[in-house]
Formats: structure tokens, sequence, C-alpha cells
């Protein structure tokens, strides 16, 4: 026997055997569970033994939807989420270029305008203030917009005669002259001009968010790394996990979502023989990943009826319906399932037809499709993912900031049926909770927390936000640990503590399970084990 931890209170996720004291490990795998002094009776001379000290050990945690490159390439990125306005928003702009001149493109992402007291959208003019020769590109937090500067305009070709390209937009003044905001695909002509990533890069900036993610416990995640990059570096990423996985350099388990988002792409890539399911050591290829509206805040997810605060627009459709249906029934067709971005109701029915069609003209069994966000919507909606089987990816921690603007932007009807997780939890939709990192931090005692008290980090609302979808605490483990292992199709050998399954497990300092639910966000984890071994363990944190 490698290790044995005992002393401890192990919540296994595992019905049949729910809490044990002690698990033996051999190999990366869980070999005996059970109550100490049996468990502690199989260590041999050279057995390690792990005193928890009455801790809570859970299964390694599985952020179900994230994206690790865009996190670790984030890190060489201005961080402009501490910007209150466009003046301290071009000042942290100036501050970076003074400390790096020689940087041929300052980029930086993390702005909101939602959080500024007079919400205006940054433009080129202010940008320019941040320089006139470097190209400059700042990101918004949510991922779906970006503003440039008027260099950075120029090296990307952009003026008033570009068109927009198919799910994008290029945002222009009334003279027609492109403001410098980016939409939703148009983001794509920036990620083309700038100096492309080496492969050197890419394996420097997966460690760097692979590591950070051990810290909170998180042993897997589900990734989303092509759209950090352009096409012609997407097989930089995939040789970049295949060599780190392979020399055992990738710090944490991960399943790629991957953003292949035109048709000629997808084809080439199965054509390169590419499969859902390959991979080596801790890397596998998964679904392909397509969005397919966007975000709530700025009013561009995909809805039914009009937004309340602007009814002169239903948000953004990225594909036709016929676009649609190709992508995932070619991805289907090949034994690919398929991760979809929907956060409209509107962009749901796209979604579900495209979906239930691909399975009808080529049925499969057990494909586990999914649709990540699933944040507005009906119930009939919720009943179509529980027939069908499909995967919802919903990030609890939304909420933190998503209560303050929900009801605005689509009334209270419509509230009243969006972010219902308890209702998926009852109907027995299967669920995966993620953090959309770098949307927001992967702490998931944070998620958890949201989860189970319909609140934001400051406390607000009073009572919760529709606290009747709530999650017990049990459930909003379960979308941390056996629910994303179960959309990876590895709840055969993950996502719960059980013998024959991989030794992946998260220590707290405290338990989750008894603690007043208000002190969930701030319970730390004290150690990371991850096939058996302790890859991360809290400074000052005897175990």
């Amino acid at each position: 026997m490698d290790i044995i931890f005992w002393n401890g209170k192990i919540v296994t996720m595992d019905p049949a055997l729910p809490v044990v004291q002690a698990a033996a490990v051999k190999n990366g795998v869980i070999l005996a569970l059970g109550r100490d002094e049996e468990v502690l009776a199989l260590a041999g001379p050279d057995t390690r033994r792990a005193d928890l000290g009455g801790r809570l050990m859970l299964p390694g945690f599985c952020d179900s939807h994230m994206h690790l490159l865009s996190y670790g390439y984030g890190l060489e990125k201005v961080a402009l989420g501490g910007a209150a306005g466009i003046p301290e928003l071009v000042e942290l702009g100036q501050r970076a270029l003074a400390r790096h001149p020689e940087r041929p493109w300052l980029q930086g992402r993390g702005w909101n305008e939602e959080r500024w007291a007079d919400r205006t959208m940054p433009t080129r003019r202010d940008l320019d203030r941040i320089s006139t020769e470097v190209p400059v590109s700042f990101t918004r937090w949510c991922s779906h917009m970006t503003v440039v500067n008027s260099k950075a305009l120029e090296r990307m070709g952009v003026d008033r005669d570009t068109p927009d390209p198919e799910g994008g937009r290029i945002q222009r003044d009334a003279a027609g002259r492109p403001t410098g905001l980016l939409v939703d695909a148009a983001q794509e002509l920036v990620y083309r001009a700038i100096p492309p990533l080496t492969g050197e890069d890419i394996r420097r900036m997966l460690i760097r968010g692979g590591e950070d993610a051990l810290r909170c416990g998180i042993t897997s995640v589900h990734s989303d790394d092509l759209e950090a990059v352009t096409e012609r570096e997407h097989g930089l990423v995939l040789d970049a996990y295949r060599e780190l996985a392979l020399d055992g350099r990738l710090p944490l388990r991960v399943y790629e979502q991957c953003r292949l988002p035109r048709i000629e792409l997808l084809r080439s890539f199965l054509d390169q023989g590419h499969t859902m399911g390959e991979g080596a050591g801790r890397f596998r290829i998964g679904p392909l990943k397509l969005l397919c509206d966007g975000g709530l805040s700025d009013r561009t997810a995909l809805l039914t009826r009009p937004y309340a605060d602007r009814p002169d627009t239903c948000g953004t459709a990225v594909y036709t319906q016929e676009a649609l249906n190709e992508l995932v029934e070619t991805a289907h067709a090949a034994g690919m399932a398929s991760a979809l971005h929907s956060i409209g109701d509107g962009s749901m029915d796209m979604c579900l037809e495209a979906i239930e069609r691909a399975m009808e003209r080529f049925p499969r069994p057990d494909m586990r499709h999914s649709i990540i966000h699933c944040q507005i919507t009906r119930p009939d909606q919720l009943r179509r993912l529980r027939d069908r089987k499909i995967v919802a990816h919903i990030q609890p921690v939304f909420i933190d900031y998503d209560h303050t603007f929900v009801r605005d932007r689509v009334g209270e009807e419509r509230e009243r049926t969006s972010y219902n997780w308890r209702t998926m939890a009852d109907l027995g939709v299967h669920y995966a909770c993620g953090s959309d990192c770098p949307v927001e931090p992967f702490g998931v005692m944070r998620g958890i927390y949201c989860a189970v008290t319909r609140r934001g980090t400051a406390g607000g609302p009073p009572g919760g936000w529709l606290p009747e979808q709530a999650l017990t605490v049990r459930q909003a483990v379960y979308g941390a640990t056996l629910g994303g292992a179960y959309a990876a199709h590895e709840d055969h050998i993950r996502g719960s503590l059980e013998v024959g399954k991989l030794a992946d497990m998260a220590v707290l300092e405290r338990d989750i399970f008894t603690i007043p639910p208000d002190e969930i966000k701030d319970v730390r984890v004290d150690m990371t084990v991850l096939d058996g071994r302790i890859v991360w363990q809290r400074p000052g944190c005897s175990l």
C-alpha cells in the first residue's frame, strides 16, 4: 500500500458507502475504504500514513466548463477587472506599457462597463490614449467583446468597408467608421493579427493555469482552449497537451471541448483522424464546442421574445438553424458529441433541435451531448434535456453578479423559470458545475456557496434569489465531482471515491455539510491529491 488517508470524514459520493474514515491507495487507485482500524491494518512497512485530523475529504473537484489556456494566457495580460471606468482602464494600460515598452501588442482582459457608474463602452479613441504606436486590445470579462485602438485596427486591416464576419459584428459610429468594439466572431480579426503563440508559450500557460487549479482542489477540467488562439495555432495547442501528458508534466486531467465553429474546420479535424476520447495520460479529446449565442449582460443572448429593457432586440444567433444542424450532425455521425454554449431560451430551442435531429438521423447510444450555461430556460426545455439525456453544464457562481440584472433583462415571468438548478436536479437532468474561468475565478467553494444560498458573495439578495431553486450541499458537490466525470464518460473511473477508481481527492479545512451555508465560500482547500499523490498542500497546514 502506498498511502493511507485516515482519521477523516471521507464523503465518497457513492450511495452504497456514503461516509468512511479511511482510504488506502496503491498505484494511484483506491484499494480499500472503511473504518480506520480495518484500513490501517493493510499498511506495510513503507506505507505512508496521512492523518486527516478529522477534516473533510471529497472526490477531487471537476470544473466542467472553463478555459485553461485563456486563464494561463490572461495571467500574462493586463488585469482590468479593477477598473471603475474608462479613465482607470486607460491608466492601467499606460502603466503596463510603461513597464513593458518592448511588447509588440498590449493585451488585457476583464473590463465590465456594467459595473461602472456611467456604463459607457470604451472605444478606440479611449485606447489611443494608451498608445498610437503599439496595438492595444482589451477583452471584456465575458469574452464576447474586445475593444482595440486605432493602431490595432490598422494592423488588422479593418476599416469602414470591412464587412461583419459571420456570427460577429464590427461596431460602427454614425459615419460608418469602426469604433474599435468587436463582438463575438469579429474578435477573430484581432486574434489573427496578434503575434502567434509558440508551443513553448502554450505549454508554459497550461502548466501555470493547471497548478493554480490544483490549489482549489480541482483535479480535472473540461476546457475550451482552441478559442484562445487562431486556427493556425490549433495544432500547437493539441500538440502541447499531448507533449505535457506524455511527459507527465500536465498538472491535472483535461477533457478538451474542441471549438471548431465552421464546417470546414470540423471536417478537417475529423479527416485528420481525431475522435472523441482519444488522448494520452491526463489529456483527452472531448466534444465539439460551439458558441450559439452571446451573453445576457450585453443583451446578445438569443431570446424567443424581446428583452424587457430593450424591446428592439431578441439578441444574437451565431448560426442559422441549418448551419447548426450540419455541424452537430457531422460531429455526431463521426461519434463526437457536441457541447453547445446557450444562454437564452431562443438559443436553447435551436440547440435542442440540432441535437435531437442528429440523434434521430444517426442513432448512437450514450453520446452525452451537453448544453453549456442553460440560463434563460423554460420548463419544457428542461424536460427535453432530461428525456434526451443531455448534460446541463451550469455555473452557480454566475449568481454572484447575474442576480442583479436578470429581471431587468427578461422580466419577472421569464426570470422565474431561469437558472432553475433545483428543478433540473429534481427532474433527473444530468448536470455538472463549472466556473467558465477566466470569466469567473475557478474557486469551487464560491460556486457551491452560490448554489446552496442563491446569494452573491456580498450577501444579497436577502433570503436568496429564487431560493426555491437552491441546491443542497450534496447536490452541489455532485455537480462539482461526479457530474463532471459523467459528462466526460469517466464516471466509471473517477468522480466518486470507490474501490477501483482513481485516487483523486480534495481535503477541506472545514466540513461544508455541517457549517452555516454562509460560511462555505470562505472554506479553504488544505490538500489536493491526484493519482494518489499529494500534489498540493496549503502552506502552514499540517497533515
